[in-house]
């Protein structure tokens, strides 16, 4: 393995939480390789929101500013494509892409994100991020006081009425399919006027990714311009798994309160390790994983 190959640090995944990481080890002069097949998960969503200084910015405005910054460091550099796999070396760790190339480094920090399993309802994907929103906290404020719709049963469904009524108090259920409500939970949506649809949805129409409608398989419709609809998720990258890195009851990547996943050396942050799914969260992580990386390199070569 040539010196041109070999790193202090590589980064797999170029979107926010990998950027910061990347900026801070840059700051600490040390050598590092981004990883990036340009497919973040929120390519789709029009506007991000709740990131102080970039609040209304789109996702790829705030990419593109952060790449710009992160490639004046010149001990950073970038690999534009997919990592395929990895493995543990003598000098640390070694990561696969899909030219057939391979690169070594001492540490590794994975901000790989995490994959929306989008239900096979036709529409739904299309919309995802657009209209079929996952996170109020994102795009609540531009929605607010509008007829509201939710996709979700039993206890998902009664937890996600109650966030969401927060903004609006035009609600609608649809659980699509027979209701796993219990009794209690039914009551209460009805005390607060939280309307429940156990028809089985056809399609959602769209423009665009905008929602117009529902269509029902019984052949009713329901207008309908924004729904929130919680999703199941799996890892963006399957390397860490490789690795041994251990994964949560819930399916994020296992990391200590530096970001250290349960293998030695490996890290991760972003959302591949967190509910908390915001780019201000994921810049935050990324720096301290950075931070984090650097020093324990600084005083271990000390």
């Amino acid at each position: 393995m040539s010196d041109h190959n070999t790193y202090d640090v590589i980064i797999v995944g170029g979107s926010y939480s990998g950027l910061a990481a990347g900026m801070a080890l840059g700051r600490a002069l040390k050598k590092v390789l981004i990883i990036d097949d340009g497919k973040p998960c929120n390519r789709q969503t029009p506007y991000s929101h709740n990131f102080i200084t970039h609040d209304g910015h789109t996702p790829r405005e705030i990419a593109a500013l952060a790449n710009l910054q992160v490639n004046r460091y010149e001990t950073v550099k970038f690999f534009y494509g997919l990592a395929t796999s990895g493995s543990k070396t003598a000098l640390g760790y070694d990561i696969q892409v899909a030219t057939g190339e391979s690169f070594t480094a001492k540490r590794l920090i994975f901000a790989t994100g995490i994959r929306d399993i989008m239900p096979a309802i036709d529409g739904f994907a299309a919309c995802w991020g657009i209209s079929m929103l996952h996170c109020p906290y994102c795009h609540g404020y531009e929605v607010r006081h509008e007829p509201t719709g939710l996709l979700g049963n039993g206890e998902t469904g009664f937890d996600l009425a109650r966030l969401i009524s927060n903004w609006t108090n035009d609600l609608t259920l649809f659980t699509n399919g027979a209701s796993t409500l219990t009794f209690e939970q039914t009551a209460q949506l009805d005390k607060h006027s939280v309307r429940i649809v156990e028809k089985e949805i056809e399609q959602f129409e769209h423009s665009n990714g905008h929602l117009s409608m529902i269509n029902f398989r019984d052949g009713t419709t329901s207008a309908i311009k924004v729904i929130y609809a919680p999703v199941p998720f799996e890892q963006q990258c399957s390397i860490p798994e490789s690795l041994g890195c251990e994964l949560t009851a819930e399916g994020y990547i296992q990391v200590d309160p530096f970001h250290e996943t349960s293998v030695k050396g490996v890290f991760a942050c972003g959302d591949n390790v967190t509910r908390m799914r915001t780019v201000a969260n994921a810049v935050g992580m990324g720096t301290t994983t950075g931070i984090t990386v650097s020093k324990n390199l600084i005083l271990e070569e000390f």
